[in-house]
């Protein structure tokens, strides 16, 4: 997983690669719940690029994505928004997966 630097990391890694941005929090205990098997997700899914984006630190990125629950996700490929699962809610590996097949079609 890549972890977001600074909003020109992000729209280096957004012109050169299809990516899968997920908002968190290192206080968040739903977030802590999916960890575990976000690797597993990223061999699986590998024609995308994970980016952790700290929901703290870049809160406007958040806001400029209508990002306000976490932990949520967002794709883009060529620097388009594809799909995203965004919520307050807790959310299931096969959720997640789900949402990750729906994207890679």
């Amino acid at each position: 997983m890549i972890t977001l630097e600074s909003d020109q990391h992000l729209k280096e890694l957004m012109e050169s690669q299809s990516v899968i941005l997920l908002f968190s929090a290192d206080w968040c205990p739903d977030c802590r719940v999916i960890e575990p098997f976000i690797p597993e997700l990223e061999d699986q899914f590998n024609n995308w690029s994970f980016v952790y984006v700290d929901r703290d630190q870049f809160i406007h990125v958040c806001a400029e994505n209508d990002v306000f629950g976490i932990p949520s996700f967002v794709a883009f490929r060529d620097g388009e928004e594809v799909g995203r699962f965004v919520s307050k809610n807790r959310k299931t590996k096969e959720e997640i997966e789900e949402f990750l097949r729906n994207v890679s079609k």
